[in-house]
C-alpha cells in the first residue's frame, strides 16, 4: 500500500469536471471525501502507470458510500481520473481493513 503523507489541493481537469458524474454518479466532493475518511486503502496501479504513477483508493464518503477512485498526484496535488462505486471483490478486500 501506497501512503500519500502532503497534498496541497485537489486539480480538477476542466474536461473531466462531470465525467465521473455523468459515467457512475459519482460527485466531485464526494470523491474528496474518501480521502479525509478511514480507513483509505491505496496502491499503486501498475497495469495503467506506463506514462505516469497512478494510484488507486478504495474509501468511504461522508455517508458511507463506498468507492473505488483512480488518481495521480502532480505537483502535489490529487487529480482525480475516474471514480465508481467498489465491486463486490473491492469491497471484500476494503471491509478486511
Amino acid at each position: 500500500m501506497t501512503k500519500i503523507f502532503q497534498f496541497t489541493t485537489f486539480d480538477w481537469n476542466k474536461g473531466n469536471l462531470d465525467k465521473n458524474w455523468k459515467k457512475h454518479n459519482v460527485s466531485n466532493s464526494e470523491c474528496e471525501e474518501v480521502f479525509f475518511n478511514e480507513p483509505l486503502l491505496i496502491s499503486e496501479d501498475e497495469k495503467y502507470s506506463q506514462k505516469e504513477k497512478r494510484l488507486q483508493a478504495l474509501g468511504k464518503t461522508e455517508n458511507n458510500r463506498l468507492l473505488f477512485i483512480s488518481f495521480t498526484i502532480r505537483n502535489n496535488n490529487i487529480r482525480i481520473i475516474s471514480a465508481r462505486n467498489m465491486s463486490r471483490k473491492e469491497k471484500q478486500h476494503y471491509e478486511k481493513a
